[in-house]
């Protein structure tokens, strides 16, 4: 197995908190503004280019993506799956600009449901249909699994934090 198609879908959160660490030092960000800018760069990066990446693959190449997955080639569900990643990474690109809760919660929800689901699904074909393929079985199962409950972990921290902060604020000020 070829160690880059296997790490592949790792680089991009890597590279989220690499470029988180050298907003944070350079502003010289701490607290709860911290937490919010590495949950900013893991959504922008880390979740939105990661799944442009992966919705371009789909309508791009689809039936090199199939066999990847191990599925077979020609299926119309590429086109659904390509559009669908490559919408929603484009919304996840925009918590870059939209440093909202609410619109990073949405983000956060609406990736998680699709990713979560379809790593229960890579769990389905391996188990019942023994599909070992790279992007089947795995760190594209890991991620879909995972990466959601650490971003809603992340984004958890982030809020009570905050909260914390500004409720820290108003009884000084009293």
């Amino acid at each position: 197995m070829d160690i880059i198609a296997a790490l592949w879908p790792v680089l991009l959160p890597v590279l989220a908190v690499l470029i988180a660490v050298i907003h944070i030092r350079w502003k010289r960000i701490a607290g709860w503004q911290a937490i919010g800018t590495v949950l900013m760069w893991q959504l922008g990066i880390g979740l939105g280019l990661g799944l442009i990446w992966a919705g371009l693959g789909h309508l791009l190449m689809p039936d090199q993506v199939a066999a990847s997955i191990g599925w077979l080639a020609g299926s119309p569900f590429q086109r659904e799956v390509g559009m669908w990643d490559l919408s929603l990474g484009i919304v996840a690109v925009l918590c870059l600009v939209f440093r909202d809760e609410g619109f990073w919660t949405a983000t956060i929800i609406s990736t998680g449901i699709f990713s979560i689901s379809a790593g229960l699904g890579h769990i389905y074909e391996l188990v019942i249909h023994g599909d070992t393929a790279v992007n089947n079985a795995g760190a594209v199962m890991y991620l879909d699994l995972f990466y959601p409950l650490f971003l809603v972990g992340f984004l958890i921290l982030y809020h009570t934090k905050k909260k914390d902060a500004g409720q820290h604020a108003l009884s000084m000020k009293i």
